[in-house]
């Protein structure tokens, strides 16, 4: 058998013909849904371009890491576009995804109902002469060797409503269970498979709206893996800083409290920027050999600035008093 050291390992996670995880984790997803629902495109009322940056257990050599650029605009009442750029990787393996949304919105009671499709194109890449093993590896027909790439194109879709102070979405980013073997044998080694996200907040208004609660959920389904959820509790004080705590489920089979939990903080700067940042703490084996998880973010708003929060809302989304007071 052979012993592969530890990118090895993380690579055969990834590539095995896998009923898991397989998508990006972002501990900040109330500030990147774009990157799970296509429906969200231009909910906000203006134009919005966010970066960011996830380093995923610190220390682990071949650990993954994620990076990722979006944006995402409304046309008009009705119509938002979106788009993104991001590159994951994993041990020897790259992956990039170009994507491109679509989203219908139309008043629904309160808020805003919309309807997204999605379409994307994925280059995954792999440095498998960078694999490293007791045995040759030549002798195992499943493990191809050289430079390695595919490129898979896939579609996907969602809803996604939102008012003042509530949103909800449900969405499928890939529809297509498409084959990313890098191998030229015969049969289906791994594939991509459904991902099922289902996304939850809202805003509870405390001191004369001084403060604002927001709980956040974000539920994670595929066949075949545990049910994955992120559940986060911030806090905004004067439409201006934000802090907060997440925890993650999952972690061990056995004996498992979780797989991490995560401190968050964001911070307005004057009307066009926001930017913010979370750490994870591992709760799961790996605490012993990794120094958490890291995860920064950018926000440029593009458009209008007529008072606090509206380089990021729409005037049809303000409260029947006049505010204009909308975190997500």
């Amino acid at each position: 058998m052979k012993n592969y050291y530890l990118t090895t390992i993380l690579f055969l996670l990834l590539a095995v013909l896998a009923e898991a995880q397989q998508e990006d984790h972002f501990t900040q997803f109330m500030h990147n849904k774009l990157a799970f629902n296509s429906a969200y495109a231009g909910s906000t009322g203006s134009s919005r371009l966010t970066a960011m940056a996830r380093q995923q257990w610190i220390g682990i050599e071949g650990a993954p890491e994620a990076q990722l650029i979006t944006f995402n605009s409304a046309l008009n009442a009705k119509v938002g576009i979106g788009g993104s750029l991001v590159r994951s990787s994993i041990g020897i393996m790259d992956r990039y995804t170009l994507e491109g949304d679509y989203a219908y919105r139309f008043r629904l009671g309160n808020g805003y109902f919309g309807i997204g499709v999605s379409a994307s194109i994925r280059l995954i890449q792999a440095s498998l002469g960078e694999l490293r093993a007791n045995q040759p590896i030549e002798i195992d027909n499943a493990i191809p060797t050289g430079f390695q790439s595919r490129v898979t194109p896939n579609f996907g879709g969602g809803i996604y409503y939102n008012s003042n102070d509530f949103y909800v979405g449900f969405s499928i980013p890939r529809f297509l269970k498409s084959s990313i073997d890098l191998s030229d044998d015969e049969g289906t080694i791994s594939k991509e498979d459904q991902h099922w996200y289902l996304m939850t907040g809202f805003n509870v208004r405390l001191m004369d709206n001084d403060i604002v609660m927001q709980p956040n959920f974000l539920l994670k389904y595929v066949d075949g893996a545990p049910f994955d959820a992120d559940i986060n509790l911030s806090f905004t004080f004067f439409e201006q800083f934000t802090a907060g705590a997440s925890y993650r489920t999952g972690g061990n089979k056995e004996n498992s409290i979780g797989e991490s939990v995560s401190g968050l903080i964001s911070s307005r700067i004057g009307d066009k920027w926001m930017i913010g940042a979370s750490y994870d703490f591992t709760l799961t084996d790996l605490q012993d050999y990794n120094d958490g998880s890291a995860e920064l973010f950018i926000h440029h708003f593009f458009g209008g600035k007529s008072g606090k929060g509206a380089t990021y809302d729409n005037p049809r989304f303000f409260n029947s008093n006049g505010s204009n007071k909308r975190f997500y």
